[in-house]
């Protein structure tokens, strides 16, 4: 179960680094008009893309193995999560679980499109919200000890 938490503790640096990379290149792109290639600003959404799935799936593992998810909730009941708990048992989870359903959506659509504006645009977007909930629900206290 450790090496789970490492991985997933570790990985969350990887995965946060390519978001970030994939949103400003796609924001870059989008606001200075340039041409959307397959070389290249693809395959960083799509890295980004698989990234956060192994990440999920990671984060899935170890929320059903550790004392810290699923288990805390059976032990304590939802009323008897303290804040830290809660973020750890529900709140990480959750909202992960959308941040992912958003980057998927994006990545989803900006294949619908022909124009590279919109093709930018539509992963700025998603790509975007998705990281902004990834961030609000890491938990910091805990990473960074």
């Amino acid at each position: 179960m450790e090496v789970i938490k490492n991985l997933h503790s570790y990985m969350a640096y990887v995965v946060l680094a390519v978001l970030v990379f994939a949103v400003v290149n796609a924001l870059l792109g989008w606001l200075g008009k340039k041409d959307f290639t397959m070389h290249k600003d693809l395959r960083i959404s799509l890295f980004a893309l698989i990234l956060s799935h192994i990440q999920l799936l990671v984060g899935l593992l170890l929320y059903f193995v550790s004392a810290n998810g699923l288990k805390a909730i059976q032990t304590l009941g939802m009323g008897g999560l303290n804040a830290p708990a809660r973020l750890l048992a529900l709140e990480h989870p959750f909202i992960n679980i959308i941040a992912l359903a958003l980057i998927t959506i994006g990545w989803s659509r900006h294949k619908k499109f022909m124009e590279s504006d919109k093709k930018f645009k539509t992963i700025s977007i998603f790509y975007g919200l998705g990281l902004l909930l990834i961030l609000s629900r890491i938990p910091w206290s805990q990473w960074f000890n």
